[in-house]
């Protein structure tokens, strides 16, 4: 009996077991696919688009305002099913976010959010209508306001809580390009 194709099958198994290594270390430690399942980014990302969500640079680039990020809901929050939530980060560890007249103002500034979903107003979830962001923490809002269960329900989220960046759109190949992110350099940081 050859010992050739045992040879060729113990190649072919460590080949497939390298690869599921390599894989398993980029979906953990590098980038990871997120398929959009909800409307609260509409028209921003639409509903079955799939992202790439950056695992890797938000260890060194922190999370930052007009950054889209998928993160593990609050408890109580989150669907049964698990699904994370995709939103767009507003106000960052320091900020006070303020909601009046259906607009958003950051550290006393108010945001120019051409993003908003057909420009519709910003309105409280709840009784509170302004925030301090603590240490730590990411106040965040989906595009589309009035569809979107976001920070001005359960108040701001915790930078453990996030999964990633979300950067580039891949899916359908129509919508592939790296998602804008918006600056807002009038928004100056307020003292801790």
């Amino acid at each position: 009996m050859s010992k050739r194709p045992v040879g060729c099958l113990f190649e072919v198994l460590e080949t497939l077991v390298l690869t599921l290594v390599i894989f398993l270390i980029i979906q953990n430690f590098v980038a990871q696919p997120y398929r959009v399942q909800q409307q609260s980014m509409e028209h921003t990302l639409e509903p079955d688009q799939y992202v790439l969500v950056d695992k890797l640079t938000p260890r060194v680039n922190p999370y930052q305002r007009g950054d889209i990020v998928v993160f593990a809901p609050p408890p109580d929050w989150g669907r049964e099913d698990g699904t994370p939530y995709i939103k767009r980060v507003i106000g960052v560890a320091n900020d006070v976010v303020s909601l009046a007249d259906g607009k958003v103002t950051v550290n006393g500034t108010t945001l120019a959010e051409p993003y908003v979903y057909d420009g519709q107003a910003t309105e409280p979830l709840g009784t509170e209508s302004t925030w301090r962001v603590g240490e730590g923490e990411l106040f965040v809002m989906g595009d589309h306001r009035m569809n979107s269960q976001d920070s001005r329900a359960f108040g701001p989220i915790t930078v453990e809580s996030v999964i990633g960046r979300a950067w580039l759109r891949y899916w359908p190949v129509a919508t592939f390009g790296i998602l804008p992110t918006p600056v807002y350099p009038e928004v100056t940081a307020t003292a801790p």
